[in-house]
């Protein structure tokens, strides 16, 4: 009975609309002169996106020396200026005006003529002008925060790039390639391609496409492979085969794998089969280098971007890395397309939040604004909680990974990219899709109609937590790495613990209660991986079964240990202490993490639970 009194209460301070006969006549009045009444809603307005987040400053100033924290700033108040001005229009202006594929002229000959919008092409010289992949390379820059400057300034570009960030991405995931396996100084094909795509001027820069999937699948790319390489002199092959999901097919050069087929016609099979080898998608005369292009996919999201199946039918390409290499050599573009990926998934997070933020102060229900009633402002305070950690955990992997770039990495440090930088990709990216989808709610039904723009962040977003491995391949990812190396484990607990010392000392209370709820996360993780590895339970659990909650639970605590690190400085903002605070102690940072999740009973409940009732239909196939 007091609950129904309290919710009366509440209910009774909610304005009445009293009509008078005098506005009835003013509005049927307006009614039948323009049959759109008198009233419209009012748009959420993009703020420069860097000033506009309450983290991204605070985060770079603490992480960077004042010296390239002062180039970074400037750069991305500039280029938030820019996106607001310029670069969310063009972005927008690529959803309406999707690409086209002309197959074939009226008179049946091939024409494989891919038709874009000029703001696409615009965007693509916006990407060399502002350095998007340049800055990651820039030797004029300290080569440990230059990813952190970069992986910033992709994350605020994202939600407005018309998808021109997924040829960014497989651009600078080309470029660091060729760099590390030293195709750079042995491959005079390759050292062109590096110059170009890492280039600022846009009338001499490239991007690069990607082309590893085929029919039989995504990430099992050493299964998949059907494309043939035949050698015809030096480092040149033909390749033939059919590539089913080539993004961005208007880029000028792309790397792909293929098998070399010996004198004898025969090939490796396998991952130890593959090579790597670099494309020039056009011939000296314009025309496709053997490529033709089948059909455009219909996507769910990302529409603008060009994305197609494509028959490699004599394409003349270089071996550029050793023969049998090429996944080893591939594994470089994809610790750096990860990170764009999760750059992308937290820039989205950020996106809708700011303009969900700006739309509560507009939009009036019930007589208040969204942003006075405290069950609106609840709901977006649970979300941004979650973006706070996010973009925290985003731009600390950028840290350790230009530490591992500029070889001044520690033991530690290396052994703990390598294994956050699966987690951060699959966590941001799994987080991004439901955060965001609750964030479209924020806009009632205004956030369903296409024509707001709004829906184009949600689908767009969907891809993030399947490409470049989805949640549960990274998962796989992740306990290899941790099964590969004894010290794994240690190394990370490391890192977390040095993140949460001082706090643990701090006299706020807060602080101290989320340096011990992270503290308490770490013991109980290295518990339940002491237990996986007791060899006496080898016969009653399987690793691969709980490896995605592992993996969540690995995210979750370097974001807590991150917020608590950060709500711990001299400078904290209220808002910091508590962000900390409410993502520690509120929920339990390993979530549903135990080795139960991992037992072989569960497995057969597992089964049990999803095919009731099933029964299976003859593969046609």
């Amino acid at each position: 009975f007091k609950m129904a009194s309290s919710l009366k209460s509440t209910l009774i301070d909610i304005p009445k609309v009293v009509v008078r006969s005098a506005r009835m006549n003013s509005r049927a009045t307006a009614y039948a002169h323009a049959k759109t009444g008198n009233f419209s809603l009012e748009p959420p307005q993009l703020h420069n996106p860097y000033r506009d987040d309450p983290v991204m400053d605070r985060a770079l100033r603490r992480i960077m020396p004042q010296s390239e924290y002062e180039k970074t700033a400037a750069d991305l108040d500039a280029f938030g200026e820019r996106i607001v001005r310029e670069i969310d229009h063009l972005g927008r202006q690529c959803e309406i005006n999707e690409p086209e594929l002309v197959a074939q002229d009226a008179w049946g000959k091939r024409a494989d003529k891919l038709k874009v919008c000029s703001e696409w092409t615009q965007l693509k010289r916006v990407l060399a002008e502002e350095g998007l992949v340049a800055i990651g390379y820039d030797t004029a820059r300290d080569p440990v925060y230059r990813r952190v400057h970069q992986t910033a300034k992709l994350m605020m570009f994202c939600p407005s790039s018309g998808m021109v960030s997924c040829p960014l991405a497989m651009t600078d995931g080309a470029a660091k390639t060729f760099q590390a396996i030293g195709a750079v100084n042995s491959h005079p094909e390759a050292k062109e391609a590096y110059e170009r795509l890492t280039s600022r001027d846009p009338n001499r820069a490239w991007t690069s496409g990607q082309w590893m999937t085929e029919k039989r699948g995504g990430s099992d790319v050493g299964g998949a492979c059907d494309t043939y390489a035949v050698h015809e002199e030096g480092d040149t092959y033909c390749l033939n085969g059919y590539k089913w999901f080539s993004s961005a097919i208007d880029a000028d050069v792309a790397v792909t794998v293929a098998r070399i087929v010996d004198k004898d016609g025969k090939a490796v099979e396998g991952s130890k089969g593959l090579s790597l080898f670099l494309i020039k998608l056009r011939q000296s005369d314009g025309e496709l280098n053997g490529v033709q292009m089948v059909r455009l996919k219909d996507k769910m999201g990302t529409r603008q971007l060009p994305t197609a199946e494509l028959l490699l039918d004599g394409v003349k390409a270089t071996l550029i890395s050793s023969p049998g290499r090429g996944i080893a050599s591939v594994s470089n573009m994809l610790n750096v397309t990860r990170l764009h990926n999760a750059a992308a998934s937290v820039g989205y997070m950020r996106r809708i939040m700011s303009l969900a933020r700006d739309y509560s102060s507009r939009r009036s229900v019930f007589g208040r604004l969204q942003k006075d009633w405290p069950l609106h402002v609840r709901t977006m305070a649970e979300l941004e909680v979650e973006v706070r950690a996010c973009t925290l955990f985003l731009l600390d992997v950028a840290r350790l990974v230009g530490l591992q770039e500029s070889g001044k990495a520690s033991a530690d440090e290396a052994l703990t990219v390598r294994l956050l930088t699966p987690v951060i990709k699959a966590y941001a990216g799994k987080v991004c899709v439901p955060l965001i989808s609750e964030g479209i709610e924020c806009f009632g039904g205004m956030g369903y109609m296409e024509d707001t723009g709004l829906p184009t962040i949600l689908r767009d977003a969907q891809v993030t937590p399947i490409w470049e491995g989805t949640t549960n391949v990274l998962s796989l990812d992740v306990l290899r790495v941790l099964g590969g190396r004894d010290n794994v484990v240690a190394a990370f607990a490391k890192t977390v613990a040095g993140l949460v010392k001082e706090a643990a000392k701090s006299k706020n209370e807060k602080v101290a209660a989320s340096a011990v709820a992270v503290s308490e996360a770490t013991k109980g993780l290295g518990k339940v991986l002491a237990a996986l590895a007791d060899s006496s339970l080898k016969d009653t659990v399987r690793l691969d079964a709980g490896a995605r909650h592992l993996l969540i639970a690995l995210g979750r605590v370097y974001c807590g240990a991150l917020l608590t690190n950060q709500a711990n400085v001299a400078d904290a903002s209220n808002a910091e202490i508590l962000s900390a605070f409410r993502y520690c102690t509120e929920r339990s940072l390993l979530g549903n993490l135990s080795i139960d999740t991992f037992t072989n009973a569960r497995n057969v409940d597992d089964s049990a639970i999803v095919f009731e009732g099933f029964v299976e239909k003859k593969s046609k196939l």
